[in-house]
């Protein structure tokens, strides 16, 4: 793979997107094949938490005035449509995602654009629009935490993990989508992400690959003198 994009997974972040109660499957704005996803991306908040790396859980959070919303959607939520409103239970993260089921959005917080932190290395940032790049503090997060490589993951492909991929290879970030853990994927997105330099991983294979550069890491030499007596003959 050519050196500029293949994925550094020692620097890698994990992005989730969207992955909201209202955009599961038979929810006010439900999109087939999100539920099937969750338990992939469980197994991914596992790898990198077990390896300390970056995750931000990136979310929508709509004003029920509507003033907040994209224009395509804003008549809907200004009529009533009850999409990831401010304060309801169908905004929130879905709970087997976070380190703490009992975590909610500090919705003033993120309207504000700050970061919320939900757990060492794990933050919630809201975006106002389909790109997690948009308009957020993400950029300046990525770059404090020298990350390099980001593994893009959630709901809903065609509109905000597309945006974001875009919006990322823009900065130069090295980029995966994980396939079987993004609702909404079809080939020709596959294909149109490659001709851009995004690598397409299962989830599995990014599972593997973090667990085994922790493995090596643990097999890291010491570092420093030797000890007398550590030599054989010595004494």
């Amino acid at each position: 793979m050519d050196h500029y994009i293949a994925p550094d997974f020692a620097a890698v972040a994990l992005i989730v997107i969207d992955m909201q109660r209202d955009f599961l499957d038979g929810q006010p704005a439900g999109v087939a094949g999100t539920v099937a996803i969750v338990p992939r991306i469980v197994r991914l908040l596992q790898a990198f938490r077990e390896a300390e790396r970056p995750i931000i859980h990136v979310v929508r959070i709509y004003l029920a005035d509507g003033s907040n919303v994209d224009l395509c959607r804003r008549a809907a939520v200004e009529r009533g449509a009850s999409w990831v409103l401010a304060d309801s239970l169908g905004c929130e993260i879905v709970p087997e995602l976070l380190p703490d089921r009992f975590s909610r959005l500090e919705t003033a917080r993120l309207l504000a654009g700050q970061i919320q932190y939900l757990w060492p290395h794990e933050v919630v940032i809201y975006k106002p629009r389909w790109g997690a790049f948009y308009r957020t503090p993400l950029e300046d997060y990525l770059h404090r935490a020298h990350v390099s490589t980001l593994i893009i993951c959630g709901c809903n492909f065609p509109n905000c993990p597309r945006a974001t991929l875009y919006e990322a290879s823009e900065r130069d970030f090295r980029l995966v989508l994980v396939e079987d853990a993004v609702s909404g994927l079809y080939e020709q997105g596959k294909q149109e992400l490659r001709s851009i330099g995004v690598s397409i991983m299962k989830s599995a294979e990014i599972v593997a690959e973090l667990r085994r550069l922790k493995a090596e890491a643990g097999k890291a030499p010491l570092e420093g003198p030797e000890v007398a007596g550590d030599k054989p003959g010595g004494g």
